[in-house]
């Protein structure tokens, strides 16, 4: 008799136990999540097929559908209701994600008991740290509030649980990397791990209209831990970045559902907590009664958010064959670029020699090219030893040929400068409607940008000038 020809439902198949990828044959190394030794025997996949079934509502015409259900409830702090674009929307699910350290826990706990009252309750659930930990850090910030519940699980059912048993209106998880759900294989922080609890959270919170706000790690480049599938599944992606050595913290929104991504909220972390700023320039800026050399003050866009920045600039005679270039919140490359332009279409001297430092004030980290200017012109002004005038600021991108092009949100920027008190500007051509009282001029490349300085000491370096004496 003719041995039977085996069938796919004979056929062994194998799968990852980190993600699930399957295969029909083994191998040592998965072809998705590239893991080792993680690929398993588990048996064929049953075909199956879906047949229509009960529908849980009705398709409605979408001019009836109510919309009350679905209107925005505050925070209690308004610079993240800014990024979320007016508050938590009921059934939401927010994925906030930042470096350690950085106060994404401190933040939230603040959240959590500003959000809380008679009828909203809220539930704080940590698997990073004990109940005892989270008091004592909300003892510190002052977020004590009786309708605040707190938690300290790391399994999905016990969750699942505290969802039953509390009923909150905004459940707080902290972070979704530490909870794992024992009916799927894996450790918890996988990829199979973390689009579970995802997923299951996700469905608690459509099915109770309960608001969710989960934390999430950042791998060492800065990107979300974790499946790329869980920023598809979650209706908001908010980035808390900052430098752990700074005052300031801002929280940028990268996806939203509900609102704009190009709002940014800027917070103050200190010892007592964490705190809104709604006029963060101050924290830019250093008050002098005379100008500096090497200084220059410019306006930045953070998001739609105007903020005046000021960046300083240091040239000093280099003790090593190769002058060292160091920056510190601004980019390295726009820097060198900056450093280029001036030797080769201004005509400023000697900066290759040199040693560089320039950096920004506060901790704030400039990358649009608007700040290119100010760079520039900060970098002339200390290789020249001349302080630029008092209250001016510069605002436009500078090419390789020299020319200062126009940038976006010139009329915003002007008007955040005037606010402060600012009464000159340098701007690219064509700056539109100019704030009254301020005088603004005009530049076309870097010649005219230089002449705000005096023109006997332009190109020198301060150390020629003292040989020719």
């Amino acid at each position: 008799m003719a041995a039977r020809t085996k069938t796919a439902k004979d056929r062994p198949s194998y799968r990852c136990t980190e993600c699930g990828w399957q295969t029909v044959k083994w191998l040592g190394r998965c072809g998705e999540c590239q893991a080792w030794g993680t690929v398993e025997e588990y048996g064929a996949p049953a075909v199956r097929t879906t047949a229509p079934g009960r529908v849980t509502t009705s398709a409605v015409p979408i001019g009836q559908v109510d919309v009350r259900t679905a209107t925005a409830r505050s925070t209690g702090v308004p610079e993240l209701d800014r990024v979320l674009g007016g508050g938590l929307v009921p059934g939401a699910v927010v994925l906030l994600a930042g470096e350690p350290g950085v106060g994404k826990s401190t933040l939230l706990l603040d959240v959590a008991a500003k959000s809380a009252s008679d009828e909203h309750r809220t539930l704080y659930v940590t698997g990073e740290e004990s109940a005892s930990q989270v008091r004592l850090r909300a003892d510190r910030i002052k977020a004590i509030d009786d309708h605040l519940y707190l938690a300290a699980e790391t399994d999905l059912s016990a969750v699942l649980g505290h969802l039953d048993a509390v009923k909150p209106s905004l459940l707080i998880l902290d972070s979704v990397q530490t909870v794992a759900s024992p009916e799927v294989d894996g450790a918890p922080g996988g990829m199979a791990q973390v689009r579970e609890v995802a997923g299951a959270l996700i469905r608690a919170s459509k099915e109770r209209g309960m608001s969710t706000l989960l934390v999430g790690h950042v791998t060492k480049d800065g990107a979300i831990a974790g499946p790329r599938l869980l920023e598809h599944l979650v209706d908001v992606v908010l980035s808390f970045e900052g430098d752990r050595h700074a005052r300031l913290r801002l929280v940028r929104g990268v996806k939203n559902r509900y609102g704009t991504t190009d709002e940014v909220g800027c917070f103050e972390l200190h010892d007592e907590g964490i705190t809104g700023l709604t006029d963060p320039s101050g924290l830019f800026l250093t008050r002098r009664a005379e100008p500096v050399p090497g200084t220059c003050l410019t306006v930045t866009l953070e998001g739609r958010r105007p903020l005046v920045v000021e960046v300083q600039a240091l040239t000093v005679d280099s003790q090593i064959p190769s002058p060292r270039r160091t920056t510190s919140g601004l980019e390295t490359s726009r820097v060198s670029m900056m450093l280029a332009v001036l030797e080769q279409r201004g005509r400023i001297t000697a900066l290759g020699k040199r040693d560089i430092y320039s950096a920004t004030v506060g901790g704030v980290r400039l990358s649009e090219p608007a700040a290119d200017l100010a760079v520039a012109l900060a970098l002339a002004s200390a290789a020249s030893d001349t302080p630029l005038p008092k209250n001016l600021v510069a605002i436009g991108e500078v090419g390789l040929a020299g020319e200062v092009r126009r940038v976006t949100g010139v009329q915003r920027r002007l008007s955040e400068a005037h606010r402060l008190g600012f009464t000159h500007a340098l701007v690219p051509a064509d700056p539109g409607k100019v704030p009254a009282g301020m005088r603004v001029t005009e530049v076309a490349d870097m010649g005219d940008a230089l002449r705000v300085l005096p023109r006997s000491r332009r190109t020198e370096a301060p150390r020629e000038r003292e040989e020719r004496r």
